[in-house]
């Protein structure tokens, strides 16, 4: 009796290939949950010639699942950091160790919780040929399971594309400049020129800080959508939630006091909140408030559709509202402190024209 043939594990990955330029460079601190899946789907593109997880001093199993990887996929090799040194965020850190031992005429920096699709990279390098840029970036496709999830993070994702279109970010004549750094591939050379991860320290949005560097140092770069392309589930708990988008959001809106009150004043459908409170004594007031309340959910349903979010996540609004004013509030209170918490660290922030 001939026994039956099993492929080894090892087969479902290509070997590299001889035009494989893309060295992809993965931080990863205390990331047991989501590393293996992360390895997996990079190592299934053909341009990838090497992977480069970075252990950030994990206190899970992260280098140990790694390792196991890496000697069932010969293009996994882990390097590990030690204490970061003054004038470092952690990841920026990481990120420009796993650079420093890479080889390939292209980096890919993605995060440990992202999931890369089949031709992801290769879309990636064809962007970067059609448009001639030095970094190509892809805005993930969110996955959200809890309530909160589906409140909050598509809410923000929504602001986000009114302070960061595509359009102007691809434009070499526009000053604006923003990346995702999930998927973000630079050109090694550039990335060199401009000082890679050294030159932005010190940025707790290294991603964006990077597109300004490159952009103002005459690279053009590309921002688009990596749906089906790029997924990820960026937090697993309300309070990893709450503290990703406290360290965040305050910068991502613009990084002044003036600009959390404008951002306040804009999202928050005060008016119909103010007619519902009023409808407990006027009844017409009530009317026109939850009038003007629906107006404002078709608003955003329409948002919704236009960044590739489902349009029933509409019954969000009202969460979503709150869940946004109150981490923006969270995140301009925690840089007038000085500091915000990530991953067990505190990284040490500031404000512009706040009065501590």
């Amino acid at each position: 009796m001939t026994e039956p043939t099993t492929t080894s594990p090892a087969a479902q990955y290509p070997l590299k290939a001889p035009a494989a330029i893309v060295s992809a460079v993965v931080p990863a601190r205390d990331e047991e949950a989501v590393i293996e899946a992360c390895v997996r789907a990079v190592a299934r593109q053909p341009e990838i010639s090497e992977i480069v997880v970075v252990d950030d001093q994990s206190m899970d199993k992260t280098a140990e699942i790694v390792g196991r990887l890496g000697a069932e996929i010969p293009r996994v090799r882990l390097v590990q950091t030690h204490a970061v040194p003054g004038g470092w965020v952690g990841k920026n850190h990481a990120a420009w160790a796993g650079a420093q031992t890479a080889t390939g005429k292209w980096l890919l920096f993605t995060d440990a919780d992202a999931e890369l699709a089949a031709g992801a990279v290769e879309r990636a390098l064809n962007a970067a040929r059609e448009s001639g840029a030095a970094m190509v970036s892809l805005s993930p496709e969110q996955v959200t399971e809890a309530w909160y999830e589906k409140s909050l993070i598509p809410f923000v994702y929504c602001r986000l594309a009114k302070h960061f279109s595509f359009e102007q970010v691809n434009d070499p004549k526009s000053g604006a400049a923003a990346a995702n750094g999930q998927f973000l591939m630079v050109r090694r050379e550039a990335y060199d020129a401009i000082g890679g991860h050294a030159s932005v320290a010190a940025e707790v949005l290294e991603d964006v800080a990077l597109a300004k560097r490159f952009k103002t140092a005459g690279y053009r770069i590309w921002f688009g959508s990596g749906k089906a392309l790029v997924r990820t589930r960026m937090y697993r708990s309300f309070g990893a939630m709450w503290l990703g988008w406290e360290k965040n959001v305050y910068l991502l809106i613009g990084g002044t006091p003036g600009a959390v009150y404008r951002e306040l004043f804009a999202t928050v459908p005060w008016i119909p909140f103010l007619l519902l409170l009023l409808g407990v004594v006027y009844p017409l007031a009530f009317v026109a408030g939850l009038g003007l309340l629906l107006a404002r959910h078709a608003g955003y349903g329409m948002t919704l559709s236009n960044n590739h979010f489902p349009v029933g996540y509409i019954l969000y609004y009202v969460p979503g509202v709150v869940l946004y004013a109150g981490v923006l509030w969270a995140s301009y209170r925690a840089y007038v402190k000085g500091k915000v918490q990530w991953k067990g660290r505190e990284v040490p922030v500031g404000v512009s024209g706040a009065v501590r």
